[in-house]
């Protein structure tokens, strides 16, 4: 067991995560902000998913990887974002009261103005988010969608996430970053056979 209470996979995709926030320039407070918050998404997972190889396990890690990989250096405040935001598993969502204490209540109010999949103002809501709250759900959104596939409890919802994809998140990230707009099309595009 590591000393942020992480074993196995959760434990390794830590020190992952560490070293691709050092590599984007952050710094070790940063990168302790991120550890942590990173602990507190994982603490859902370890209550309710007995399987560590579960598509949702590591999502809040990967959300960040995306955006380290993908985007290169952003405000730490963005990594933190699509860490513990979580749109399609309710029942996984980082506990709202520990994200207040750790982060300030306002985190609260961020990950509210970020709209989950099926929101009728999809579209609306997402050309009102900031750059970097963009970047953050646009990341944490095509983690899901690269595990879609993975996923047999949401197969009855296949074809309505790609519609959304293609109606919606797909014209956005064309307008947030070239980057994740071809990760985003390249998933329309190949997904689309699985229907």
């Amino acid at each position: 067991m590591t000393s942020n209470g992480l074993q196995g996979r959760a434990a390794e995709m830590a020190r992952s995560l560490e070293a691709a926030v050092r590599g984007t320039g952050h710094d070790d407070a940063e990168v302790a902000v991120v550890q942590k918050v990173f602990t507190i998404a994982m603490q859902p997972r370890l209550a309710s998913l007995s399987d560590d190889h579960h598509p949702a396990y590591l999502h809040p890690a990967r959300s960040v990887l995306i955006l380290t990989g993908d985007v290169g250096a952003v405000d730490v405040i963005v990594l933190v974002v699509a860490c513990v935001h979580e749109s399609r598993d309710g029942s996984l969502r980082a506990p709202g009261p520990i994200l207040a204490e750790t982060l300030g209540p306002s985190i609260l109010t961020t990950l509210d103005s970020i709209p989950r999949p099926g929101d009728e103002r999809l579209v609306e809501r997402l050309v009102t988010l900031g750059p970097g709250l963009a970047l953050a759900a646009l990341a944490e959104q095509l983690d899901h969608l690269r595990h879609m596939h993975m996923r047999e409890d949401l197969m009855s919802v296949w074809g309505e996430v790609h519609a959304e994809v293609v109606g919606a998140w797909l014209p956005f990230s064309q307008r947030v970053h070239p980057r994740l707009a071809t990760r985003f099309a390249h998933w329309a595009r190949t997904f689309v056979r699985r229907i």
